[in-house]
């Protein structure tokens, strides 16, 4: 793998390091400025809910960090292969059922460095 997949596959993992960290201890704090559309009072109530999709993405996040820990390059590809794909479904769904938003901050550069790693 090329220094520039890892250097993306990095990104995304600390990407999904901060969402992880958002969504599950700091939801009604910097939630409530990241999340504007978001009414006040509903993040309290959901922050039960915001803690479990944080989680969700910190397995994200130990995926990709995983598939650079690994020294078997095979391996090493299909498990970024993988992460990298859960990730740009995560994104798609998001921003289909969500906000367009996700699109942009999740799904596309997962599918950048998916599409390097297909091709390069």
């Amino acid at each position: 793998m090329s220094i520039i997949l890892k250097i993306g596959i990095a990104i995304i993992a600390l990407e999904h390091i901060y969402i992880l960290w958002l969504e599950m201890f700091a939801w009604t704090t910097r939630g409530r400025k990241t999340f504007k559309s978001i009414p006040p009072d509903l993040f309290e109530k959901t922050k039960v809910l915001a803690a479990n999709q944080g989680l969700y993405n910190g397995f994200l996040a130990a995926g990709l960090i995983w598939s650079l820990l690994i020294t078997d390059t095979v391996w090493s590809g299909n498990v970024a292969l993988f992460s990298l794909s859960c990730v740009s479904v995560a994104g798609l769904y998001g921003a289909a059922t969500a906000s367009k938003s996700i699109f942009f901050v999740q799904a596309l550069p997962a599918l950048i460095v998916l599409l390097l790693f297909l091709f390069f």
